[in-house]
């Protein structure tokens, strides 16, 4: 046996921790390099079925968990792991399409998509035009020969009208035209992407669900992190080849995160969907709001479509609420209102235990104004995990600056 330096024993140490560990947590698996026994199994080894592990940008033990679990919540057979969900509707846009192709995105989307299609899809070739989501025909009247992908979102990003998901999904699969769904808000837990109408045969959903994992999964605001699901293994196959060739991978730290939060998302999804209603409810009677968008509010756009496929589920409806403030009220009043309130911090994105607000401007975000939704300006509240009677108590006393 070789004579070895102290400095060669460090690193070529014999000892192998004994096998069998097990704890309440996965383990964390950090590697970009991945040692094989031989050259033999450095050639035959395969990851694009999981079987086993080439490369850390292919997939570590943790890595693989986190996909797995989160096949399960969504209903899906094969998942993507991406750096956040923009990333992931990157990813899919980018597998799909190439020059010449469409794509029709709903009018109401996640701002950050239509930033995509009129940055990076126009310069590659890829032309796209947004849909009214509350009318299936305007969705079928604009598909053409070139339409590749339809991109949908239940609710509408900030104005949170629920579309009518059954028949969008009809009138693209007529038309042998994928759809991916932004799959944020329901989370997997309001409906299933990939089944909207349980017991339905055959079974009615999205080609792919997109799912910013930054949100609910993590629940707590520090982790950016996407996924992309399947359930066609020769789709899945075509986005995880593009998902290698662009370099996506997430940190394993990040992974073990989103693992660890994943137990209890039913339980925070339940109590932040509680929280949400009481609140939304309560903003009804307040003559400074002159509507209050939440799904699951008979008064609020597509409160059916919601109906359809949420409560034949677990009926829930997340987090989120939108009020709409009377058009003579200012935007410095509703700076003021926004600044006033105490419990909710002013803060992008959503999901974690803190509650949040934010003012939007509608108008600059449509390409018209939605007929169902009110005029005035728009303030959108993520309800976090605090007291509810606290949360009424800090609009309450913020209001007095909307009069």
């Amino acid at each position: 046996m070789m004579k070895k330096s102290p400095s060669t024993e460090l690193i070529h140490h014999p000892y192998q921790p004994p096998a069998g560990f097990k704890g309440l947590q996965e383990g964390v698996f950090k590697a970009s390099t991945v040692l094989f026994p031989n050259v033999a199994a450095m050639r035959s080894y395969e990851w694009k079925d999981k079987s086993a592990f080439t490369y850390g940008l292919h997939g570590t033990p943790t890595t693989y968990t986190l996909e797995e679990r989160l096949c399960t919540l969504e209903g899906g057979s094969q998942c993507l792991l991406v750096p956040s969900g923009l990333a992931a509707i990157a990813l899919v846009s980018l597998s799909l399409l190439r020059a010449g192709d469409e794509v029709l995105i709903p009018d109401n989307v996640y701002g950050n998509s239509k930033s995509l299609a009129d940055g990076e899809l126009k310069q590659w070739g890829i032309s796209h035009r947004c849909y009214d989501p509350m009318d299936p025909q305007d969705l079928a009247a604009k598909l053409s020969e070139n339409t590749r992908l339809v991109w949908l979102e239940a609710p509408g990003s900030v104005s949170l009208e629920f579309p009518n998901l059954c028949e969008l999904v009809r009138v693209c699969q007529a038309r042998n035209v994928w759809t991916a769904l932004d799959n944020t808000w329901g989370s997997g837990i309001a409906f299933s992407a990939f089944d909207l109408l349980p017991g339905s045969s055959p079974a009615l959903g999205a080609d792919i669900s997109v799912h910013a994992l930054t949100k609910y999964p993590c629940g707590s605001g520090d982790v950016l992190m996407g996924s992309v699901t399947t359930r066609d293994a020769g789709l899945h196959m075509r986005l995880k080849l593009t998902h290698m060739r662009l370099g996506f991978n997430v940190g394993a730290n990040d992974a073990e995160a989103i693992l660890r939060a994943l137990p209890s998302i039913y339980l925070r999804y339940q109590a932040h969907d509680v929280a949400a209603r009481a609140l939304a409810a309560w903003c009804e009677t307040r003559p400074e709001f002159v509507q209050v968008l939440h799904p699951a509010l008979p008064s609020s756009p597509g409160h059916a479509h919601w109906a359809e496929i949420c409560t034949s589920g677990s009926g829930g409806a997340a987090g989120l609420f939108t009020v709409v403030i009377a058009p003579h009220v200012t935007q410095a009043q509703v700076d003021q209102f926004c600044d006033a309130l105490q419990h909710f911090k002013i803060g992008w994105s959503w999901g974690g235990h803190l509650s949040l607000v934010v003012p939007y401007d509608l108008a600059s975000m449509r390409t018209a104004w939605p007929l169902h939704i009110k005029r005035g300006i728009l303030v959108r509240f993520w309800v976090g995990l605090e007291s509810v009677a606290d949360l009424q108590a800090d609009l309450s006393q913020a209001l007095i600056h909307l009069h």
